[in-house]
């Protein structure tokens, strides 16, 4: 059976769903990604780990349903680049927002953002909020991928804490997803090695975070190294971030808020 929401008539999607359903929303991105990845990177991410993670936690006995990518969302850091298609902070949040309303017509009442864009991490966490106050929905946030900034180690390059857009990792998982969209004769790293020698200011759970466009830090809107990136590496990265997901899905089935 399929497990695609939009797949199942309307009177189908009543009978199927229940009050124990988890209902998981992919989110990604249309945006810049340097010259060697296609705009579509974040949302490819994010769908294909969500129809593995669905398929996987399905056939392992959970009421799990995926509903159809969320690709234009918010990318307003990469809006000086040719091809990124963004909403502002308000209209991400409405539409959201309405998406979870409209989970209440049926008896589904468990929401899951799967997210493949950074872009969207505090947004969405403001969502879980908005949507638990307002419909009494149970509601998650985790990200589609596990992808680290490489320090040089484990055959990666050292991107010193700084890999969190289109390098060594992102790249090497769209290799492996969908290799004929990479143009591997543009890679070239962009490495903003100093701010990764801040020992609060920077990325990756450090304390002290900072605005920023993605042109900031060069011309091509890349943060990291993807020289050297390669299909295997991305084939490692994708079933870790899929395993992932199942176990947190198994995880929020049996969440409660009280012991």
């Amino acid at each position: 059976m399929t497990r695609l929401l939009a797949e199942l008539s309307g009177p189908a999607a009543a009978e199927a769903l229940t009050e124990k359903s988890i209902v998981v929303l992919p989110t990604g991105a249309i945006e810049h990604h340097g010259p060697h990845l296609p705009l579509a990177t974040d949302a490819i991410v994010a769908e294909a780990s969500a129809t593995a993670a669905v398929a996987r936690a399905a056939a392992m006995g959970l009421d799990v349903w995926q509903l159809p990518t969320l690709s234009i969302t918010k990318s307003d850091e990469h809006s000086w680049a040719p091809g990124t298609l963004w909403l502002t902070p308000e209209t991400m949040m409405q539409t959201v927002v309405d998406i979870g309303r409209s989970l209440l017509t049926t008896r589904a009442r468990t929401l899951v953002f799967l997210n493949g864009h950074g872009g969207n991490v505090a947004l969405l966490n403001v969502a879980n909020r908005e949507l638990r106050r307002r419909f009494g929905l149970r509601t998650f946030f985790m990200p589609a991928a596990r992808v680290p900034s490489f320090d040089g180690t484990d055959g990666g390059p050292d991107e010193h804490g700084t890999g969190i857009h289109a390098g060594h990792g992102e790249t090497s998982m769209i290799m492996h997803l969908r290799p004929e969209l990479v143009d591997a004769s543009q890679f070239a790293a962009t490495v903003p090695a100093h701010i990764g020698d801040f020992r609060h200011i920077g990325f990756n759970g450090k304390p002290v975070t900072f605005g920023w466009l993605s042109n900031d830090f060069g011309p091509t809107g890349v943060l990291g190294d993807p020289t050297g990136a390669n299909a295997a590496h991305g084939a490692e990265l994708f079933e870790q971030s899929v395993s992932f997901v199942v176990e947190a899905l198994e995880e929020i089935s049996r969440f409660d808020y009280v012991a």
